[in-house]
């Protein structure tokens, strides 16, 4: 064999078999089919090729190994096919859920509103306020304040209304008084017919009663309407800077409250000359309220005054009977047999002496008394209870009253514009009014000349000692303490604490 055909055999030799060749290359051992000659040959080959077909196809040639591949084809399948299924419940299970969460919110139904009717609202009260009066219904009423100078014949007459309705309400008993005596800032209301005729009239006969007079027919039909009155503590201090009203309006007291003051210290200070810049007071006093609207100032509690280093104290005390007077700490009562001053925050214009020139005479004379000018028709008030023993005109004094008060102690006021009510003879109580400011006689301007007289004996007003009055009872003065302890402490709080106590 020829080395060409050698090569071309050995390309074939691993799709015949091993026995196929007897060698592929020199030294290789070469098959020969000796028995069976060409036809063994041809038997050989298709061997060949059936092995090699079985071999790259076993499946087909071995049953066992078949079942064996079908066996592991279905598990796989079976596998897939399962993880498939769950798969799709998987996603059929998301999708939904969030399809919805992606999905817009639908609008919400549109709601209707019913209209309940609601039922009937209580009746208001009447409108009791300081400046409105009684509305009934759709009724309208006119309010009128009062102004200086006009009576209720100029409000009437102002109204277009008739006298004959004003006489009515006039002789209705009760109502005179209230309507004949009318103060500037009093208010009245008018309930006024469309054809120009008075139907009613309200206003106020005092702080806590309502009037309404109602005319009807021959007749006059009165009605009260009662009002509660609150009172309410107020706490203040000052000092004495220019003025004692200067210093109670900077602490929010009104000039009725810092009158009440001066008056409860006027025994012991005298206002008119003792004050100094310095001075400082504390007081504890009320207001009064109607309808929760303030009416004015109300009474001295309690107060402390400091005038030129010394402390004065005062409590108002409240008696069983429902009298009230003020007493100082130890009990001893404010208000002396004596006032310091006859006249409310007079200016000295000349003091007691010995030797004096006479303004109108021109030569020097003792003056035994003190001068305090003040503006004509100032009031002139009685020191001291007492007795009137002398009302009319003395040379040089002018219109004089003098007044006994007993135990050897009389008072002169002279050159009065004219005298009070109180004849000779009459008695009086401390504080009265018996005559008023003027400059009858030897005067010059407008004052009051003031003597004190003691068994005869003229002595300086504003120098005379008198005995201290005597204090509570020991029953009644355990009660005082008991009824001011609290005004004590609220004192002691604006004085800065521990300043003042109680007798015991």
């Amino acid at each position: 064999m020829t080395k060409e055909k050698t090569s071309r055999h050995k390309g074939l030799t691993p799709h015949l078999g091993a026995g196929y060749f007897s060698a592929t290359t020199a030294g290789e051992p070469q098959l020969v089919n000796r028995t069976h000659g060409a036809q063994g040959a041809s038997g050989h080959r298709c061997q060949a090729i059936r092995r090699d077909t079985e071999r790259r196809y076993p499946e087909f040639f071995q049953p066992g190994r078949a079942r064996v591949a079908l066996r592991r084809w279905q598990r796989e399948h079976w596998v897939l096919a399962t993880g498939c299924v769950a798969l799709g419940i998987l996603v059929a299970t998301i999708i939904p859920g969030f399809a919805s969460a992606m999905r817009e919110q639908a609008p919400e139904a549109a709601r209707e509103t019913l209209v309940l009717p609601l039922p009937p609202a209580p009746e208001a009260p009447a409108d009791l306020s300081a400046d409105l009066f009684v509305r009934d219904g759709a009724e309208q009423w006119t309010t009128v304040t009062v102004k200086p100078g006009q009576t209720l014949g100029n409000l009437f007459d102002q109204q277009g209304l008739s006298a004959r309705d004003l006489h009515r309400l006039l002789a209705h008993p009760g109502t005179g008084t209230a309507l004949t005596r009318i103060h500037p800032g009093d208010q009245f209301a008018f309930l006024i017919e469309p054809a120009g005729t008075l139907r009613a009239l309200q206003f106020d006969r005092d702080e806590s009663t309502r009037v309404v007079l109602s005319l009807e027919r021959d007749r006059v039909v009165q009605r009260e309407i009662k009002r509660d009155l609150q009172r309410r503590v107020r706490l203040a201090s000052g000092t004495i800077e220019s003025s004692l009203f200067a210093a109670g309006a900077e602490a929010g007291m009104d000039d009725a409250v810092i009158l009440e003051l001066a008056k409860v210290f006027g025994y012991d200070i005298d206002f008119a000359q003792d004050l100094r810049t310095g001075d400082r007071f504390s007081v504890v006093y009320d207001e009064v309220y109607r309808d929760g609207e303030r009416l004015r100032g109300g009474e001295v509690l309690a107060a402390t005054f400091v005038n030129q280093g010394r402390r004065y104290s005062a409590f108002r005390y409240r008696f069983e009977d429902g009298r009230t007077a003020y007493y100082d700490a130890e009990g001893r009562p404010m208000k002396k047999s004596f006032l310091r001053m006859p006249i409310e925050f007079a200016r000295i214009s000349s003091r007691f002496t010995s030797a004096r020139k006479h303004p109108v005479l021109g030569r020097v004379r003792a003056h035994k008394g003190v001068d305090y000018a003040a503006n004509s028709g100032t009031p002139i008030m009685a020191a001291g209870d007492g007795k009137v023993s002398f009302a009319g005109w003395q040379n040089g004094y002018g219109r004089t009253i003098i007044l006994d008060h007993g135990r050897g102690y009389t008072t002169l006021y002279g050159h009065m514009s004219r005298l009070g009510k109180y004849k000779t003879g009459q008695r009086v109580r401390q504080g009265d009014v018996i005559g008023y400011v003027g400059a009858t006689g030897l005067a010059t301007g407008p004052h009051l000349h003031y003597e004190f007289r003691v068994a005869g004996v003229h002595r300086d007003p504003l120098k005379v000692t008198l005995p201290k009055p005597e204090p509570l009872p020991a029953q009644e003065l355990a009660r005082f303490r008991l009824q001011v302890a609290p005004m004590l402490a609220q004192l002691e709080l604006l004085d800065g604490g521990g300043q003042l106590a109680l007798a015991r």
